[in-house]
């Protein structure tokens, strides 16, 4: 979109956004419980809705990030990379399965818990150090996304759009915390929604595209997305864990509520991730060689249609950036216990989130799927846990633990110096060039590695376990306990 001249456009989209930002500060509840601001409830205690706890997972997941990545993947690789990215959206159901058996199997009202339970403090620690830079790198990647749509990077529009999302997100945000962020999703996702269908609209009506030719797409090649998407199915067992913005909305509601979220979220953010990553198919057909795929869709589908991809892609980001917001606020204050639980703390932690993430804007990463790679990597130390300790409910010693974080660790630094050229440690022992079928490697070494270290490191069955019965009330779970002999 250029912004050298104000015309019916930049009008558009300047409205939608402005009437966006308005309704959001409207709809933000004015929270003064603990409870409400880094929980989620409702001020009287009560739980959101099915729906609204449907939406917000969505919109929360659909960032600006990842509607750009799955378009990108999509011009590189056709049908098979849209699928790859796809893909990653199985997370809600694997993470709606391992919520469920935490809460109402193992008995835990957060996973730092469950993890203090089975690995003491180094268990618990190791996972926050990974999340917290998780959430720092979904506010920094946003905002990157916002900065690029209106400019070129470091230009005078680029830092100035986003100063003025930022400074929105979080005033907001600060009014309402959590419960604000659901509430606001709900807003956000019908906007989304009625944005994302007369994007679609617009591209399948046009004469160069056909479904036929998506599928043409298609090529048999371990290079040509199908790395990708082998990586995806590989990251989606551990993936959902390490991303609270997810995993938060699963300790709200009442069981049968909060296992149909996830359960519908994943079918709606799947469908609505594809279809945009159809947009990428598009652009490659038509795309003249070496074109980047946005000049290409703005050559051919012309500015009105590029408003309607940019207005989805801020109020996708904003969106995302109000629930890390939030998701910060609950792991500082309420998860890491390094304030006493209240309004005040919470906004505190947001807007020292806030500052982290623009922080990381100085550091020149610009590659969006690399930030995914790596952060999906690092969660891998997670698989084992997720088999052998939270589906298995087996013991297993802490070296065990330690030693998957370690090959998870080692293997995303890898991968960050490959991706950014730093080196070349992969080619010459196996020949490997391409450098996604690099990262395959690297995640499928360091999963084998973490399952072998947890088989290794099981510990013998007790003769009695704890049998944790729960129940909901007001929001609050409480647990009784009794002993039953294996």
């Amino acid at each position: 979109m250029s912004w050298t001249s104000f015309g019916a456009s930049q009008i558009l989209f300047s409205m939608v956004l402005v009437c966006t930002a308005l309704a959001s500060f409207f709809l933000a509840p004015h929270t003064r419980t603990s409870k409400a601001f880094l929980h989620g409830f409702n001020e009287d205690g009560s739980s959101p809705g099915l729906w609204a706890l449907t939406l917000s997972q969505v919109t929360t997941w659909i960032f600006a990030r990842s509607l750009l990545t799955a378009a990108l993947l999509a011009y590189s690789y056709g049908i098979v990379g849209a699928l790859a990215y796809t893909a990653y959206y199985l997370s809600f159901f694997t993470g709606g399965i391992l919520i469920d058996r935490l809460r109402f199997h193992h008995g835990f009202s957060n996973i730092q818990s469950f993890l203090a339970d089975r690995f003491g403090a180094v268990g618990s620690s190791l996972f926050n150090i990974v999340i917290a830079l998780r959430l720092l790198s979904e506010v920094f990647a946003n905002l990157l996304v916002v900065g690029l749509i209106f400019g070129p990077d470091g230009s005078g529009t680029y830092i100035a759009a986003i100063a003025v999302i930022a400074a929105v997100t979080l005033g907001y945000s600060l009014i309402g915390g959590f419960n604000a962020s659901i509430k606001t999703d709900v807003l956000q996702m019908a906007v989304f929604t009625v944005v994302l269908a007369a994007l679609v609209a617009i591209f399948v009506v046009d004469p160069a595209f056909s479904f036929g030719t998506a599928l043409g797409t298609f090529r048999p090649s371990l290079d040509h997305g199908w790395n990708l998407l082998l990586v995806a199915l590989l990251q989606v067992w551990s993936y959902p864990l390490h991303d609270p913005v997810m995993t938060d909305r699963g300790y709200i509601a009442d069981r049968i509520t909060t296992f149909r979220s996830f359960m519908l979220a994943g079918v709606l953010s799947s469908v609505c991730i594809f279809s945009f990553a159809l947009l990428g198919i598009h652009a490659s057909q038509v795309a003249n060689p070496g074109e980047p795929m946005l000049t290409a869709l703005q050559r051919v589908m012309g500015e009105p249609t590029m408003t309607l991809l940019n207005i989805a892609l801020v109020v996708s980001a904003v969106s995302t950036l109000d629930s890390t917001l939030s998701s910060a606020a609950k792991l500082a204050v309420a998860d890491l216990g390094l304030a006493p639980q209240s309004v005040f703390t919470g906004r505190i932690a947001m807007i020292l989130a806030m500052t982290g993430g623009l922080a990381l804007l100085y550091t020149g990463i610009k590659d969006l799927y690399a930030a995914v790679a790596l952060s999906g990597t690092l969660s891998m130390f997670l698989a084992p846990v997720v088999f052998f300790s939270i589906l298995a409910d087996r013991r297993v010693a802490l070296w065990s633990y330690v030693t998957a974080f370690t090959f998870a660790v080692t293997g995303s630094v890898i991968f960050f110096l490959e991706q950014g050229k730093y080196a070349n440690v992969i080619e010459p022992i196996t020949g490997i060039t391409q450098l996604y079928t690099k990262l395959l490697l690297i995640c499928a070494l360091v999963m084998l590695g973490g399952i072998v270290a947890f088989f290794l490191g099981l510990q013998q069955r007790l003769g009695e376990r704890r049998e944790r019965v729960g129940f909901e009330l007001h929001g609050e779970q409480h647990v009784t306990v009794s002993e039953r002999t294996r």
